[in-house]
C-alpha cells in the first residue's frame, strides 16, 4: 500500500493516514513506519505522534533522529497546534467552548471524564449544523491525552458518529467519523501550517457536510493569505 504524501521536507514528510490503518504493528500487518521506510527507500523513519487506528487524518515522520528529538520537544511544549474534524448525530449540551476535566480508565479499554481538574485534558470546539441531526465539529485539544477528543464528545452529550466505544452502534456507519485535518507548527524558523480534508466515509461526502467543510477551508485559506501579507 502506497501512503499519500501531503508535504515533505529533508526533515520530515507528512502523510495522510487512512482509518482502519494502525500506527503500530498489528500481529498481522506491517507498521506505518516500515511502509514509509520501505517507501522513501531508507532504512527508518521516525514516528513522533499518534492517531487512534479508528482515526483518519494528517501524521508527522521525521526523516531523521535530530528532527524526531526537536518533534518531540515540540509536541511536549505544545507549540504543535492540532485541528480535527468530526460528526456527531446528537445535539450537544452546548454549540461551543471548552471541554476541560481530569481522564480516567473506564471498562474495555475505554476513558471517561471527570469533575476534578488535577492534570486536566483540554479541549476547545465548536459546531455547526450540517443537516437535521448531524453537525459539524471542530476540535482543538490544548492536551495530547489517549482517547481525548472521543471521550469529550461523549461529555458533551454528542459522541462522534460510528464510535463504537464511546456511542451506540449504528447501523450503515462505516467508520468513526473522526480525522486530524489541520497542523500548525514552527520548525528551524519556518511555519508550516497545512490542511487536509477527509477522504473515505460516506457521510464525510454529504451535501451540508461537505458545505461546512468548504467554508472551514476557506476561512483557513483566507487567514494564511492575511498572514503572509502581514
Amino acid at each position: 500500500m502506497k501512503l499519500a504524501i501531503i508535504h515533505q521536507t529533508n526533515d520530515f514528510i507528512i502523510i495522510y493516514k487512512p482509518c482502519g490503518i494502525s500506527v503500530h504493528k498489528d500481529q498481522s500487518e506491517i507498521g506505518l513506519t516500515t511502509l514509509l521506510a520501505e517507501q522513501f527507500d531508507v532504512p527508518q523513519v521516525w514516528l513522533v505522534h499518534r492517531l487512534d487506528k479508528v482515526t483518519s487524518g494528517l501524521l508527522i515522520f521525521a526523516l531523521n533522529a535530530e528532527s524526531a528529538a526537536e518533534f518531540f520537544r515540540l509536541f511536549s511544549e505544545h507549540h504543535i497546534q492540532k485541528t480535527y474534524l468530526a460528526l456527531s448525530n446528537q445535539k450537544p449540551k452546548k454549540k461551543q467552548g471548552l471541554i476541560v476535566g481530569d481522564m480516567q480508565k473506564a471498562r474495555n479499554g475505554a476513558w471517561k471524564l471527570c469533575q476534578s481538574k488535577e492534570n486536566p485534558a483540554i479541549t476547545r470546539f465548536e459546531s455547526v449544523s450540517c443537516e437535521p441531526n448531524l453537525r459539524l465539529f471542530i476540535l482543538k485539544p490544548q492536551t495530547g491525552k489517549t482517547h481525548q477528543l472521543r471521550v469529550a464528545m461523549k461529555s458533551l452529550g454528542s459522541p462522534i458518529l460510528g464510535d463504537s466505544l464511546y456511542g451506540k452502534n449504528i447501523e450503515n456507519i462505516d467508520r468513526t467519523y473522526l480525522h486530524a485535518a489541520r497542523l500548525q507548527f514552527e520548525f528551524k524558523g519556518q511555519l508550516f501550517d497545512v490542511f487536509s480534508p477527509p477522504k473515505e466515509g460516506q457521510w464525510w461526502h454529504r451535501q451540508g457536510v461537505m458545505s461546512q467543510i468548504q467554508k472551514f477551508s476557506s476561512v483557513l485559506a483566507e487567514l494564511t493569505e492575511q498572514e503572509k501579507c502581514g
